[in-house]
């Protein structure tokens, strides 16, 4: 029997994962991740108890707690429930401590509300740079399978799982990363930036489901989340535009990033109070009428000028990326394979080349030019169904 630290949101995902891995004979310990904006504290307890108390586990041992906070594992919190707004709220950590406490696992909260202050830095910062930030993707990978990694090596967990929609593939003695069975849920895009060397102690259960088997067996199991919506995407943009949460974040900007609106041929049409309001490939909201469809091409944080332009203006034939991480190693990569460049999106046929000398850049060919490339999203490398590796479209 293993012991497997598994992230646990309150959503259905999570917590059918629970079942599964309970199901599969591992044990099972809870853990909400506590990352909002507001100061707020989430609870924890030990199978059975109702209470919002309980104790935290270091290094295998439980030393007991009833309130405040108790420092874990260099800077790891445990804290006791409260408010906060957006995703990981105080009802989910509530829903996710009900449903341990119904599977009889113990459920524990991290505090890394610090930690996430890096990811809203990163979310304003490449806005105000002039490219369109995935904030989720970093968050796996400095916090979900960051810090969670560091609390699993804490207790002794032999695996970390997540509710994610994708698999782990063993071949071999190596685990492999695999998009999720479900097509349209599958999350493997965003996991790209984990180490290599933590891929065999992955786990995640849900990713060989379809999502409504998932609901069906919340449905059956009387988890009381089967109808629960998926959460938003930026989880700390709880209201208004991202522009506006940008500017609230550097109020000292305002105004300085407003500017013209210009054609790809230089005449122009309009004024913007904020490039940070655009990303590549906007088609609606761009303040300017000009009886045809225009798109968003480029972004100059220089000039702050929003260039426009036809669909066909945004046709790029390859990419350049940076910040690599790969999941094999890069000189044996696929003379074809697919490369995908966006959340909702797919793999597009394409061919990548790696410099040997700088193996955390690639440049990606597509075998037919592709529209709206924005720089700041991520690039993921795939063979058929199997994550390579990626980086960040530079």
């Amino acid at each position: 029997m293993a012991r497997v630290v598994l992230a646990m949101s309150g959503g259905v995902d999570s917590s059918v994962a629970a079942h599964l891995l309970l199901e599969a004979g591992h044990e099972c310990i809870g853990v909400f991740m506590r990352h909002g904006e507001e100061s707020s504290r989430v609870c924890s307890s030990e199978p059975g108890d109702a209470s919002p108390t309980g104790d935290m586990p270091q290094n295998g041992t439980a030393q007991g707690g009833t309130g405040g906070t108790l420092p874990v594992l260099g800077g790891l919190h445990q804290t006791r429930a409260d408010h906060k707004q957006g995703c990981c709220t105080a009802s989910d950590a509530a829903d996710a401590r009900r449903v341990a406490s119904k599977m009889g696992i113990p459920f524990y909260a991290l505090d890394l509300q610090e930690d996430f202050r890096r990811i809203v830095d990163y979310f304003v910062d490449d806005y105000l740079n002039g490219r369109t930030p995935n904030p989720c993707v970093k968050c796996n990978n400095w916090i979900k399978f960051g810090r969670l990694f560091d609390y699993a090596d804490g207790v002794d967990a032999d695996f970390v799982a997540t509710g994610h929609y994708a698999r782990m593939i063993q071949n071999g003695s190596q685990s492999e990363l695999h998009r999720g069975l479900d097509s349209n849920k599958d999350q493997s895009y965003a996991l790209f930036g984990i180490g290599a060397e933590r891929l065999n102690r992955m786990l995640l259960p849900v990713g060989g489901f379809e999502k409504p088997r998932i609901r069906e067996m919340a449905t059956e199991l009387g988890l009381g989340v089967a109808g629960k919506r998926d959460s938003q995407e930026i989880c700390f943009v709880t209201q208004g535009h991202h522009s506006d949460f940008v500017k609230a974040r550097r109020p000292e900007m305002v105004g300085a990033t407003a500017g013209e609106i210009v054609t790809t041929e230089g005449k122009v049409v309009g004024k913007h109070a904020g490039y940070e309001a655009f990303t590549i490939g906007q088609r609606k909201g761009l303040g300017v009428a000009m009886g045809t469809p225009h798109f968003v091409v480029r972004i100059e944080t220089e000039t702050n000028r929003v260039v426009i332009g036809h669909q066909d203006a945004l046709a790029r034939d390859g990419l350049v990326a940076n910040e690599a991480n790969w999941l094999v190693d890069p000189s044996t990569l696929p003379e074809q394979v697919g490369v995908q460049i966006r959340y909702n999106g797919s793999p597009l046929p394409a061919r990548v080349h790696v410099n040997p000398d700088q193996p955390d850049q690639f440049e990606v060919k597509f075998d037919e030019p592709q529209l709206a490339i924005a720089p700041g999203q991520a690039a993921v490398v795939f063979d058929k169904t199997r994550v390579l590796g990626g980086g960040w479209i530079r």
